[in-house]
């Protein structure tokens, strides 16, 4: 129940895959991930107009922390606009959601478990 091993290498190497959901134009580079666990470190990725309404508001059972790399989101039913070098942590059961982002983003995020 843990992430590999890896030692330092290109994160290009890995390429992005569609999310679980119904929005096509929202990828993830996994880095490393425990499928036993659901545990994570991922690069998601929003291409210019990506809106996840119809994925609905999300809220998880684990930790996460994301750090925009790139662009921004804006979270729907917050109203509020997020950019490059800002940081959420989310604890289980934090709704968040649904985003749209107009210009596309890139994010680092971090799942664990309590």
């Amino acid at each position: 129940m843990a992430k590999p091993e890896h030692e330092f290498f290109a994160a290009e190497k890995v390429g992005f895959t569609p999310c679980a959901g119904d929005v096509p134009q929202l990828t993830e580079r996994i880095l490393a991930a425990d499928d036993a666990s659901g545990v994570a470190t991922r690069m998601l990725r929003f291409e210019p107009g990506t809106d996840t309404t119809p994925n609905g508001v999300q809220a998880h059972d684990f930790w996460e922390e994301v750090y925009i790399l790139e662009g921004s989101i804006t979270d729907l039913r917050l109203g509020e606009t997020f950019t490059a070098g800002m940081y959420a942590c989310r604890p289980p059961g934090m709704e968040h959601g649904p985003w749209l982002s107009e210009e596309g983003c890139l994010t680092f995020e971090v799942r664990y478990r309590p």
